[in-house]
């Protein structure tokens, strides 16, 4: 199910992004590497993006995650992903997303944070949101606050990042919180 608010778009990834998706990456792998997940076996091989997309697809088959790309006026921006989808007595998921350098700080990302929260809370019927956030990235320390994502603390040692583990702080936020929803409050 694709996402909208103006000219900002959350769209499912396809296979037919492959090339955009693999340009935009390129262009923005610097600006990414300080805040992307890495794996700490040396031989971990990365999936292609065709196995990618093919696994993404069947999780949200089977409801447990989608990944989104970010587009706005119809050019590929980024990418968010609702992740760790649980049922039973959690009802929660994760959301993690990056945005190219060029597209950061002009509210896009926030946008799109309401729109996925709003999603699993009103549509796939969620309890709670989860984001996690490395202590230093300002900038999504910036979206969650304005979204009124409440700080849960810090997680040490969290994932994996660039090499090394890395702490992260946990923002959360329940439906309860998130009355009339998140996109209708930035308007």
């Amino acid at each position: 199910m694709d996402l909208a608010s103006g000219d900002i778009r959350l769209r499912t990834l396809r296979l037919r992004d492959r090339v955009a998706w693999d340009a935009l990456r390129v262009r923005n792998a610097a600006w990414l590497r300080p805040w992307e997940a890495t794996s700490p076996e040396a031989a971990a091989l990365r999936p292609t993006f065709a196995q990618y997309v093919r696994s993404q697809n069947r999780a949200a088959r089977r409801g447990e995650g989608y990944a989104y790309v970010i587009e706005v006026g119809g050019q590929m921006v980024g990418q968010l992903t609702i992740s760790s989808v649980t049922r039973g007595s959690l009802q929660s998921a994760t959301i993690g997303y990056w945005i190219a350098e060029d597209m950061a700080g002009r509210g896009i990302v926030p946008v799109c944070v309401a729109l996925a929260t709003d999603f699993c809370f009103f549509e796939l019927g969620l309890h709670r949101v989860e984001i996690n956030i490395r202590p230093e990235n300002a900038a999504s320390l910036r979206v969650v606050a304005k979204l009124g994502f409440r700080d849960e603390g810090v997680r040490r040692q969290y994932l994996h990042i660039n090499g090394t583990w890395a702490d992260h702080r946990s923002f959360a936020l329940t439906v309860d919180e998130a009355q009339g929803g998140l996109a209708a409050r930035l308007r």
